[in-house]
Order: structure tokens, then C-alpha cells, then sequence
């Protein structure tokens, strides 16, 4: 769980659940809840491929996914997982060989509905592989492809169905002494995804994988999955997750990370905080963001950053960020350090300069890493 004994309202008690391994990645347990994104170029495509998980990982992803629909797909996998700096998972469905040609290419993790694969002595076979060659399963419920018999039974997707859809399934890699798998049931509505998810919790202790399923394009699909992965999440359930846009693969990676930083699971990069703008700003203050939050993509290291526009709220917010910057008028504001007044500085050098003090700030912090490891 998070935990803040002096904002106790801040504490987050994660669900307990068991800890698997995709790759070298941990999920669930007691490791941080993982950020995945999945690729969207030709399978085929080796170097398209690998350019888009090195790009996703440079942007903070943990695991990246690839559809493994036939074998040029699978054969491409070799070289991809050889090359790639994080666990690649398959995403494989009805075709049993692909599951097992993606293990045998160093694949991490399988994504399967077992009930789709085929008859038990291929399943069998698909459990046989992931156990030879160290792969975990996801199991993948969504509501728009549910079993047909679920569909005639509930009338329509719902969360009695997609949980006991993932209870068959649990049920199925268990039959066969399985237990390295997670598992999620999304659908595109997040009352549905979250009414889902909340009963799963409560039915099983595997990993659970978050999701709003085709939540939409950048602008929509952010705030449907901010809000649906959000409320989860606050609740303590999730042990990975996977914002579905329509856009950029890297896009729908920054945003996890945002969810996760709100709700403090999770710190990576510059942490802005930055004021509306009003008719008090001393300096263009969307702008000036639009500009600090391009020229600081490089930080990895975990720095919070005030930027507000005037005296009224600035200070105040200064107080709880590491830097920060208050408009004062006559074309100059007031840099904060660590909560306190510090010097002034103009606007028209004040980006460049807040540069350089977030990568001074980030180098010192490191360096510390750096030494206490070495000790």
C-alpha cells in the first residue's frame, strides 16, 4: 500500500494478490503497478517494430505487446524479443501454433483466451510451451467477444459474464497446473470495465491487467481510461495497466504514467503543476508549460515543478514542489527552491533557466542513487 502518515487521505491499500514474472518484470504482489502499450506497425516489419518498442520504452513503458496473428509474425518475434529493452508479450488468438511458435522466439508472456485455442490436448500443448520456455499467460476477457453460451445465459455482457468467463479460463490453465498467468476483463464501457473488475478482484488473488477497451482517441480515451483506471486503482485493484488510444502507442504510455503519478503509484519524470491562466498571469503561462513540458521529456528522474502564472496561489503552491515559478509583474517572477523564495528571474530567460535547474536537480539526485548503491 502507499503510505503517508502525515496525509493519511492519500493512502491507497492495494488488493493483495500473488506475484508473477512477465520477462523480468514483476506484476502484482508487491511491485509497482507496470504501464504496457501495445505496437500498431506491421508485425513483419522487424526494424518498424523494434523503432516503436524502443520508443515506448524510452517513455517510461514496462511491457510492450505485438499481435502474432501468423507465422511471418511469429518468426519476426525472434529477432524483435532478442533486440527488445523490455518483455514482449504475443497477443494471440483461436491460433494454438502461434502461441507456441511466440514462446519457442523468446516471447514473455502469451495473451490467450484458453477457451478459444481449441480442444484441451491443445491447450495442453500451449501450457506445455509457456511452462518450457519461462512464459506467463494473460488471459483476456473483453465484452465484445464473450463466449457465445455466456451471451445466450446473461442476454448480454455484463459482469456476471465476463468474470465467469475469467473463472473458465482460470479454471482451464489450473486443470493443467498453470498458475503463472494474469488476467482482465475490458470493455469499452467503464461502468461495465469497472463493475467488472471490482467483482474479479474479489474472486481471485491473480495478478488483474487494467483496461478500458477502444476507450477512443487521445482526448477521449484519456479521460475515459483516466477516469475508469483511476477509480480502480484508487481502490487498490490493479498490479499492471494498458491505456487503449487511438493514437500513439508512446501517447497511450505517458498517459499511464499520469494516471499512476496522480495517485502517487507510481513517479517518473517532471511532475508539473501549472495554473489555468487568468488576466493576473505575469507571463504566458500555457505556453510556457506547452514549451517546459517538451524540452523536459528527457528527465526520467522523479522532480515536481510549479509553474503559476501570479502571487495568488503561487507561493503556496511553491511550497510542495521541489521548483517552482510565480509571475510577479515588470516582466521577471520569483524561482522557488524547495518550497522557499530563492532569486528572481526574467520571463524571457525563465524557460531555459528552469531547464537547467530541473537537470541539475535530476543529475544531484542520481549521483546520490549512484553513490548509496555503491556503498
Amino acid at each position: 500500500m502507499t503510505h503517508n502518515p502525515i496525509r493519511p487521505w492519500r493512502d491507497i491499500e492495494r488488493r493483495r494478490s500473488r506475484k508473477i514474472m512477465v520477462g523480468n518484470v514483476p506484476v502484482g504482489g508487491d511491485a509497482p503497478i507496470s504501464v504496457q502499450t501495445m505496437t500498431n506497425t506491421d508485425g513483419h516489419d522487424v526494424r518498424a517494430t523494434l523503432d516503436q518498442v524502443i520508443r515506448a520504452a524510452d517513455a517510461g513503458a514496462d511491457i510492450v505487446r505485438i499481435s502474432a496473428p501468423d507465422q511471418e509474425t511469429t518468426t519476426a518475434l525472434k529477432e524483435i524479443c532478442r533486440e527488445s529493452p523490455v518483455p514482449i508479450v504475443a497477443d494471440i488468438h483461436f491460433h494454438y501454433k502461434r502461441a507456441i511458435e511466440a514462446a519457442e522466439a523468446g516471447a514473455a508472456c502469451l495473451r490467450i483466451n484458453p477457451g478459444n485455442i481449441g480442444s484441451a490436448d491443445r491447450v495442453a500443448e500451449v501450457v506445455r510451451a509457456a511452462k518450457d520456455h519461462g512464459c506467463s499467460i494473460r488471459i483476456g476477457v473483453n465484452a465484445g467477444s464473450l463466449e457465445k453460451h455466456l451471451l445466450e445465459k446473461y442476454g448480454e455482457p455484463c459482469p456476471d459474464a465476463m468474470v465467469e468467463s475469467g473463472m473458465d479460463h482460470i479454471k482451464i490453465l489450473q486443470d493443467h497446473d498453470f498458475h503463472e498467468f494474469k488476467i482482465s476483463v475490458k470493455a469499452s464501457d467503464v461502468f461495465l470495465s469497472a463493475a467488472a473488475y471490482q467483482q474479479l478482484a474479489e474472486v481471485t488473488d491473480a495478478p488483474i491487467h487494467l483496461g478500458i477497451t477502444e476507450a477512443g482517441g487521445l482526448r477521449g480515451g484519456t479521460v475515459k481510461s483516466a477516469i475508469g483506471l483511476g477509480n480502480l486503482l484508487w481502490a487498490g485493484i490493479g498490479d499492471t495497466i494498458r491505456v487503449s488510444l487511438s493514437a500513439d502507442p508512446v501517447e497511450e504510455v505517458k498517459v499511464g504514467f499520469e494516471i499512476l503519478k496522480s495517485l502517487g503509484l507510481r513517479t517518473r519524470g517532471v511532475q508539473i503543476i501549472s495554473c489555468p491562466s487568468c488576466a493576473r498571469q505575469g507571463f504566458d503561462v500555457i505556453k510556457t508549460v506547452e514549451k517546459l513540458e517538451e524540452r523536459l521529456e528527457h528527465i526520467k528522474t522523479p522532480i515536481s515543478l510549479s509553474i503559476i502564472g501570479c502571487v495568488v496561489n503561487g507561493p503556496g503552491e511553491a511550497l510542495m514542489t521541489d521548483i517552482g515559478f510565480t509571475g510577479g509583474g515588470a516582466g521577471s517572477g520569483m524561482v522557488y527552491m524547495a518550497g522557499k523564495q530563492d532569486h528572481k528571474m526574467s520571463n524571457e530567460q525563465m524557460i531555459d533557466h528552469i531547464v537547467e535547474l530541473v537537470e541539475e536537480r535530476a543529475d544531484k539526485i542520481e549521483a546520490a542513487k549512484a553513490a548509496q548503491a555503491a556503498e
